[in-house]
């Protein structure tokens, strides 16, 4: 390797406590966002102008945030490596804000997949940052305990998502979120900038300039009638020529990114560092990002965009061998470049391989949780979505309690005992509930088994950062980190296709079994008791396949941390 790749960081020195609580917040905002479509998707359709009679549309929207999030994940987390967390934090929050804004404006599918897209890269890029930031605060002996707190609140977005979305959509429309969300982006972004180093003959021009352009580009896409049908303020927005962009709003934003690239190219300490891209670029990697970029793409959108109905992947003749020749070219590119985008010989150690393999399992179980558990609800009470989603609730606010309660355990046993409890136990809860009937919602039983679901889970969280950060060094920090959130997202989307698939070819052939109307019911085919309890004992029999499935994936999860995250524990304390 050149000595580049070995230089840190400037914040890896002294990150300060602020910057660390405000990139925590970021990565909470980031992943409540993740789950904030969920009740507002139909709304977010409608108001893109696709019908609900084609809910199928909705794939490229979902699709589109996990391909940005996946995808770019290495190039991200290398970035954090080689020039500061705090940098790639605040880009990955002014990105996500921009998506924000493209989807809040959006009145057509296309604009709203890709500022869904832009999202992705945002939210993704703030994990690995936040993680490595976390690493360079605190030393290995002390860093359990952040580093559970992190994914507690990585965890909490899934249950204050939802909620957040149905708080907002009961005052206004879903456009709404995403203005929210773009609020909170650029007010993290700033703080988060101020927290920063602070440099002397700063270009308070270029600033203005980005400040104006941005202003002038919102305005321009939200249109707010209060100014656009005012007879002189309306004026902004009506086109000097024909094309409909020759807009002065739109010619100031020009104008504005204009001053700005001028102004980065001369200015001491610009808004934009272009003056350092050719050197980043040699040290990025580019063939390793677009190789890489392709291979998790493909294999994101392969599993996405399947309908378990029909096939486990979606496109698997043309995604699947595109994945593996870009993986497999990206590994021999790597092994030869000077300057790799992964640090595939810093993972040598197998606790670093196990780690990741663990998370990979934790996202295959995880994923039926997530999914299941609601239908399971909707399956066996008459519940609407809203009802659904708060038995769920059950099992995800255990989740951030076993993340903490996990890093704490960090310090005192090792973490391969603590993830391979957690595990042990959300295997023993999934098998719990393929013993559930129509009525085991009534029960206790059914919250205790969600609490210990959810707690396993949590328990998983922190072991897995704090050994894989534990056998890399700091250098890589962010790239490491990277990897954990890539192997957790790609065994939820394996997941989700896979034991969807196999419990839908399950539930038809029992279906297949069960006689028709005509034969259980001659004289009422069209009210017949028999037939709509076998078809409900169908439905049992689909959802209690994917807990199985599910149990079976915690399991290994349990047995490969045990076995393969062989570490020496902390210092006790």
């Amino acid at each position: 390797m050149s000595p580049s790749s070995h230089r840190p960081p400037a914040e890896v020195a002294a990150p300060g406590r602020a910057a660390v609580v405000l990139a925590t917040l970021a990565v909470l905002v980031s992943a409540a966002d993740t789950y904030v479509v969920v009740l507002a998707l139909p709304d977010i359709l409608t108001g893109v102008g696709v019908g609900l009679d084609q809910l199928q549309e909705a794939t490229p929207i979902i699709g589109g945030f996990l391909l940005g999030y996946t995808a770019t994940l290495p190039l991200l987390g290398r970035l954090a490596d080689l020039r500061g967390r705090l940098p790639v934090l605040v880009g990955c929050l002014l990105l996500f804000a921009l998506g924000s804004l493209l989807t809040a404006t959006a009145v057509a599918l296309g604009p709203a997949v890709l500022g869904r897209g832009l999202q992705g890269i945002g939210a993704g890029g703030l994990v690995p940052a936040t993680l490595a930031l976390v690493a360079d605060r605190w030393p290995p002996e002390r860093r359990a305990v952040p580093l559970g707190v992190v994914g507690a609140v990585q965890e909490a977005g899934a249950v204050l998502g939802p909620l957040a979305g149905a708080a907002v959509l009961a005052v206004s429309d879903w456009r709404a979120i995403f203005w929210l969300n773009l609020v909170l982006g650029v007010g993290l972004a700033v703080a988060l900038r101020l927290t920063g180093p602070r440099r002397a003959g700063r270009d308070v021009v270029g600033v203005v300039c980005a400040v104006v352009a941005a202003t002038a580009l919102a305005l321009q896409l939200a249109e707010p009638d209060a100014l656009a049908t005012d007879v002189t303020l309306g004026l902004a927005w009506v086109p000097l020529a024909g094309p409909a962009w020759s807009t002065p709003l739109v010619l100031v934003a020009v104008l504005g990114a204009l001053g700005v690239l001028v102004r980065s190219a001369t200015a001491a300490h610009p808004v934009l560092p272009l003056r350092g891209l050719p050197a980043l670029a040699r040290e990025v990697d580019v063939l390793g990002a677009v190789l890489v970029v392709v291979a998790l793409g493909s294999l994101v959108w392969a599993f996405a965009a399947a309908d378990p109905a029909r096939q486990v992947v979606a496109h698997g003749p043309v995604l699947l061998p595109l994945a593996a020749v870009a993986a497999v070219a990206f590994v021999l590119h790597e092994r030869r470049t000077a300057e790799p985008l992964l640090p595939l010989t810093e993972l040598r150690p197998v606790a670093a391989w196990g780690a990741l393999l663990v998370n990979v399992l934790v996202g295959v179980a995880l994923v039926a949780a997530l999914v299941d558990v609601p239908l399971f609800a909707r399956a066996t009470t008459e519940t609407d979505q809203l009802g659904a989603a708060l038995v769920l609730v059950e099992l995800l606010v255990a989740v951030p309690v076993g993340a903490v309660a996990g890093g704490w355990l960090c310090r005192r046993v090792p973490p391969r005992s603590i993830a391979g409890a957690g595990m042990a136990l959300a295997a023993l809860a999934f098998v719990a509930m393929t013993r559930w009937d129509a009525s085991s919602l009534d029960s206790w039983t059914s919250t205790a088994a969600l609490l210990a679901a959810g707690l396993g889970f949590g328990l998983a969280v922190a072991p897995v950062t704090v050994v894989l950060l534990g056998v890399t060094p700091s250098r890589v920090h962010g790239s490491a980190s990277a990897l954990v959130v890539v192997a957790r997202t790609v065994g939820m989307l394996v997941g989700l296709s896979l034991l969807t698939a196999i419990a839908l070819r399950r539930f038809t052939a029992v279906v297949r079994e069960i006689p028709s109307p005509l034969v259980s019911c001659p004289t009422s085919p069209t009210d017949c008791p028999v037939y709509d309890q076998a078809v409900d004992a169908a439905v049992l029999t689909q959802l209690h396949t994917v807990f199985t499935g599910a149990a079976v994936a915690a399991a290994l999860a349990a047995i490969t941390a045990v076995v393969l995250l062989r570490v020496p524990a902390p210092a006790r304390h």
